[in-house]
């Protein structure tokens, strides 16, 4: 199993304070987003991590990124996607890092409490994608289940939804996936749709989907990157991270501060 994160655009909805970074490296309180998926997918064991970012702040990423986790045996590598043109675009973008693989994706501004360690590890194939009650499905994609919990349909932000589960930010696929977002025709807004990846899978009885129960942040808005920043607070995220995460998160804060006091 790989693990890509998504984390190109140009955050628009946060501006001015992606004026000057990536959305994904602004502080969700005691650390720069990225982190959080980050953990997800070294929780799960996931030890080969791709970061798809947008070229106007590739360096940041890097210079924070670089050579943090290599010593645990974590390789993060970085792919630079000149123009978004949709979420699935990211496995054709990944196929050589892909290489025969199944994957899992997760989007750079998705910030989940659950561990999906169980969900990840015990994959066979096909598709399995996760789905949260929300109070406002309109917003988002949405999972219809039969009583057998059986995917039945799955509709891009319905004006009418057949139901309240919005499908969140983390999707595992099989190897099929790259030739799967290859044949996708682009929806009319010229994007290759996460959701039409997931039908495809549907249509061959492939797809199955999990729910998620604990809090899952889209942090898009001020008030979202707010609440999930108050929320990591309050139910101290930081301290569930995975060992390693936070050892090298001390390592780099350390040796940061070594070199700034060397320049004095």
């Amino acid at each position: 199993m790989k693990g890509i994160i998504l984390a190109g655009g140009t955050g628009t909805r946060l501006l001015p304070l992606t004026a000057v970074t990536s959305k994904q490296l602004l502080p969700v309180y005691d650390r720069p987003m990225i982190f959080y998926p980050l953990n997800t997918l070294i929780q799960a064991g996931i030890k080969d991590i791709l970061i798809i970012v947008a070229p106007d702040h590739s360096g940041h990423f890097l210079n924070l990124l670089g050579s943090m986790f290599q010593k645990f045996g974590v390789n993060i590598s970085f792919m630079v996607q000149k123009q978004p043109r949709g979420l699935a675009e990211a496995y054709v973008l990944a196929e050589d890092f892909i290489d025969g693989e199944a994957t899992t994706l997760i989007l750079g501004d998705n910030i989940f409490e659950n561990d999906f360690s169980e969900a990840i590890q015990t994959f066979q194939g096909g598709g399995r994608i996760f789905a949260k009650e929300v109070s406002d499905p309109e917003r988002f994609g949405v999972v219809e289940l039969g009583t057998d919990r059986e995917v039945l349909s799955i509709e891009e932000k319905p004006e009418q939804p057949k139901s309240r589960l919005a499908i969140v930010g983390i999707y595992i696929f099989d190897a099929a996936v790259v030739e799967a977002a290859k044949g996708l025709t682009p929806s009319a807004r010229g994007e290759l749709e996460i959701t039409d990846l997931q039908k495809h899978y549907l249509d061959q009885g492939k797809l199955d989907v999990r729910t998620v129960e604990g809090a899952w942040f889209d942090t898009g808005t001020y008030e979202s990157l707010f609440e999930a920043s108050a929320y990591a607070r309050e139910h101290r995220f930081s301290e569930r991270f995975h060992p390693m995460v936070n050892d090298a998160l001390g390592e780099f804060n350390a040796e940061f501060k070594k070199i700034v006091s060397l320049k004095k």
